[in-house]
């Protein structure tokens, strides 16, 4: 089974894998489109059970990194640069230390080598398939945007909110348990591949001290951090671009 996907850019530039977080789909990067499609063949996707991909099954990290390359694959691109942001990072970070020989570089955004814990992953698991995406579309606002990105931006912030509480409950809850068995804490320190981290400096979700331990361990790597929340795309999408822009004109 494909995932759903869209390419937009000229057919004949670099291509650029971006890599959206759970409770979203590929929508998440309209902030980003507009600059980065003049430079790059931008590939989007909706990973496992998000969005109108309707893979179903239980899932781990490692094959939704194999989801990546299969893609790639299926579209015969041999090389590409890879952004991801929250599990669209950790993603990243696989293929950074699994499958580096298809990637130029890497950017890996709010994210961890190890994101929250493996009880608080199957405790929503069983919430959604119990409660429905209800239960946790309405925290998400506080964990994904500052309090004042929230006051000023209502009709960025409502509409990912909404978009949370009508995906399919079961594709997240296996999303939730991919995410409880997904550890790369041992493997980071492996990765070759060139890597760009960026940090949300108010994430509660994955910090800064994440940000930190991946930096340390990623021998070459760069670090930015940016004024904003766990989704630093939207909540600074101007400042998330052009460091993307800056880092992949630099590989």
């Amino acid at each position: 089974m494909m995932l759903h996907y869209q390419l937009d850019g000229p057919e004949d530039a670099p291509v650029l894998v971006l890599s959206n977080s759970m409770g979203t789909t590929l929508s998440l990067w309209e902030p980003q489109l507009k600059a980065l499609t003049p430079h790059f063949r931008v590939l989007r996707y909706d990973m496992h059970g998000h969005g109108q991909t309707r893979k179903r099954g239980k899932v781990t990290l490692a094959q939704l990194g194999e989801d990546v390359i299969a893609l790639l694959d299926h579209l015969n691109i041999d090389k590409a640069c890879f952004c991801g942001i929250s599990v669209g990072g950790l993603i990243g970070l696989w293929l950074a230390r699994f499958a580096p020989e298809r990637f130029y570089g890497l950017v890996v955004a709010n994210t961890a080598a190890r994101i929250g814990d493996q009880a608080s992953w199957l405790s929503r698991a069983r919430a959604v398939r119990q409660e429905g995406m209800g239960v946790v579309a309405a925290g998400t606002a506080d964990r994904w945007f500052t309090h004042s990105f929230r006051q000023h931006y209502p009709e960025v912030v409502e509409p990912l909110v909404h978009q949370l509480a009508q995906m399919d409950p079961e594709g997240y809850a296996e999303g939730c348990e991919a995410l409880a068995g997904a550890d790369l804490r041992t493997e980071v320190s492996a990765i070759t591949a060139p890597v760009m981290i960026i940090a949300g400096e108010h994430d509660p979700v994955t910090t800064v001290a994440d940000a930190d331990f991946l930096h340390q361990q990623i021998a070459g790597s760069q670090r930015v951090t940016l004024s904003a929340s766990h989704l630093s795309n939207v909540e600074a999408a101007d400042a998330f671009t052009a460091a993307v822009l800056t880092y992949f004109r630099g590989q």
